[in-house]
């Protein structure tokens, strides 16, 4: 199991208020042993001009998924988790509808942790996929 406990769905919900995370929608569908998932719409809050979905929103979403799932790896008491660099690669555009990102670790170390994020259409089809790097520091 790479996660130190599995929080609730709705705990995880509930953190979110107040933030970017709660503006855009974003809601957590699912957590496993070595995954977490999420939800986004795709609406006025996450479309570009030309009504696709906004690069930025994936992003945001990939962000989102990479940094909880690292923080559930750590004692977060003792040390805290910062993204070092994010990159997406789009891969096919959505108009409408919801988008579903799935974080899964590549690399979970002392100090660095890789996740990857791939995001989904509701027909499944992969629409963006994500890498982000943590760097996992110790609390002063």
């Amino acid at each position: 199991m790479v996660f130190l406990s599995l929080p609730s769905l709705e705990h995880l919900n509930s953190t979110s208020s107040e933030t970017m995370i709660k503006h855009l929608g974003i809601e957590f569908t699912g957590i496993g042993e070595d995954y977490l998932e999420a939800t986004m719409p795709v609406d006025h809050r996450t479309k570009q001009p030309m009504g696709l979905l906004h690069g930025g929103a994936n992003v945001t979403l990939a962000e989102t998924l990479g940094s909880l799932a690292s923080s559930l790896t750590i004692d977060q008491t003792k040390q805290a988790c910062v993204g070092l660099e994010i990159n997406a690669n789009h891969i096919k555009a959505v108009r409408e509808g919801k988008v579903k990102g799935v974080a899964k670790p590549i690399h979970v170390g002392k100090t660095t942790q890789i996740w990857e994020i791939k995001i989904y259409n509701e027909a499944g089809q992969l629409c963006c996929i994500s890498r982000i790097t943590m760097a996992i520091l110790d609390k002063k």
